[in-house]
């Protein structure tokens, strides 16, 4: 056990990789973290949970020298480590692959792994030699990738292989993943895991900050949990289970599976006919997909990533241009002309949340009343205006709805980048679902939130049907899938390759769909 490694020169117990004691950090009259101490042995893969905002990031942000502690010490390997800012960090032997990936999406995957990290004036002479070492590093660990791939042109997957790269390329023997499958398939995140029970065979230390409780159990040998800024308990997974953990986080026994009852279907409301969409790739991402969602009823899409799901959401959303029909309540709207075509969404009754919160749903750098305008902007006019906006009904509908939708901290006026990614969810959502939209597309909707809010959204998602909304979602997690849905389609390679009754269906037979095993047992 690693916490029972032996130093052979001392015969002494080896000091944990990393100690935090008493790390107290506050962001205005925000208490982010309050006297959190933690002990990490080494060679270990720890896991770190806790609902949004329970201050699991901060903590490690503080560890990687993004933020500075107000009080308490860093320990790394026995030794008091002051850290701050990231260059003390990555000397001191630590890397952090963010929730939101932090490359440079049109250079090279050597040109990222480089950067910031170059020997030699002479740049060329230093990509030379970084190509050596990285082929080496990416055959020793199994994440082969080619170095001269643009990033823009690589799957979430390969993006994530790339930032774990250049951690090891900086000689990280402390590897901290914030979220690490938040944006992957199945089939991804245990390729990621096999990558990370490597790392831990070689003696490297791993801290994994996630909300997904079944991979905590599956990957982790300790788990802290912390709720409200503090630390809650730490104990050895094996000694634990999903459903006390959850109890942990959010302070009361967590529901895994919302309450609902059956559909019942009306008209149909959207409407959609040999759509097709070209990628950001240049490539035809959508391909003449056809489908329809009824009044009162939820259809999921399942899928891989980059099969187009992405792409057809954007195109219902107006962000993305297509070609095809797409009819709302009969109303056929021009999806051809991308400037107009978003606040025609809109005035047809079709509210969007987008798969990733943070490159088209916020504005990080606004504040959350001006987030909660964003799109419907023109519904906030002043009387007899046409360019001012009555600030402070907006501000206080925002704080309406950040307590309705339980965004935390309730204040209209904080930026969008000071909420955690799980609030940031919240007030996409509440900003989409508060405007009783007739049609809700809907992508990721859980990505990256604890426990406690995927009940919530999943619980908002259901009323929203069941006033009479016709949903379109949108999910990469089965369970979430099958959890909600009334009917589910399955996209691949840009096509719609089969659609079930939820209920008639399972987890099996969808996977088989999404790998593109289609056979006519399953047609």
């Amino acid at each position: 056990m690693a916490a029972e490694a032996i130093d052979t020169a001392s015969r002494k117990p080896a000091a944990p990789a990393i100690e935090l004691r008493n790390i107290t950090k506050s962001f205005g009259s925000i208490r982010a973290n309050r006297n959190v101490s933690l002990t990490i042995e080494r060679g270990t893969i720890h896991g770190i949970v806790g609902e949004n905002g329970a201050g699991k990031s901060t903590l490690m942000s503080i560890l990687y020298g993004f933020y500075r502690a107000d009080e308490g010490e860093v320990r790394i390997h026995g030794i008091p480590t002051p850290i701050p800012d990231t260059r003390s960090a990555i000397r001191a032997g630590i890397g952090m692959v963010h929730q939101h990936f932090k490359l440079v999406h049109n250079l090279s995957v050597l040109e990222n792994i480089v950067l910031g990290a170059e020997d030699d004036f002479i740049l060329e002479r230093s990509l030379t030699r970084a190509r050596s070492l990285l082929l080496d590093l990416a055959r020793d660990h199994q994440l082969e990738i080619d170095p001269d791939a643009i990033v823009e042109k690589l799957s979430v997957g390969l993006q994530q292989r790339v930032e774990i790269l250049k951690a090891l390329f900086r000689r990280a023997d402390i590897l901290i993943l914030d979220e690490p499958t938040g944006v992957l398939a199945p089939s991804e995140a245990e390729r990621l895991f096999a990558i990370l029970r490597g790392l831990k065979n070689e003696g490297r230390t791993i801290v994994m900050i996630t909300h997904k409780l079944h991979e905590v159990m599956a990957v982790t040998d300790t788990v802290s949990v912390m709720r409200r800024g503090e630390m809650v308990t730490t104990c050895r997974t094996c000694e634990t289970d999903a459903g006390k953990l959850a109890e942990f986080m959010v302070g009361r026994k967590a529901l895994f599976r919302v309450a609902r009852d059956s559909a019942e279907p009306g008209e149909r409301v959207l409407d959609i006919q040999d759509l097709s969409v070209v990628g950001r790739r240049g490539n035809e991402a959508v391909r003449r997909v056809s489908l329809c969602v009824h009044r009162g009823e939820i259809a999921g899409i399942a899928g891989v990533t980059d099969n187009g799901q992405a792409e057809l959401l954007e195109a219902l959303g107006g962000i993305r241009p297509a070609t095809g029909t797409i009819r709302i309540a009969g109303r056929e709207i021009d999806c051809s002309r991308r400037a107009a075509s978003a606040r025609s969404m809109h005035e047809a009754g079709l509210a969007h949340v987008p798969e990733d919160r943070q490159q088209l749903g916020l504005v990080l750098d606004f504040r959350a009343w001006e987030n909660m305008a964003l799109g419907y902007q023109h519904r906030f006019r002043r009387p007899r205006s046409r360019l001012l906006m009555d600030i402070s009904a907006l501000q206080d509908l925002t704080a309406d709805r950040m307590r309705r939708f339980d965004v935390r901290p309730t204040n209209p006026s904080i930026l969008a980048g000071r909420l955690s990614g799980g609030n940031q969810q919240k007030l996409v959502v509440a900003r989409e679902f508060g405007n009783a939209p007739s049609v809700l597309v809907v992508g990721q909707p859980t990505r990256g939130v604890d426990i406690g809010a995927i009940e919530f959204i999943h619980r908002q998602i259901v009323a929203l049907r069941d006033a009479g909304a016709a949903i379109l979602l949108v999910s990469m997690d089965l369970d979430e899938i099958l959890a909600l849905t009334d009917r589910v389609a399955v996209m691949f390679d840009g096509r719609i390759v089969g659609e079930r009754i939820t209920a008639e269906t399972d987890a099996t037979e969808l996977g088989l769909m999404m790998a593109g095993v289609v056979t006519e047992s399953l047609q």
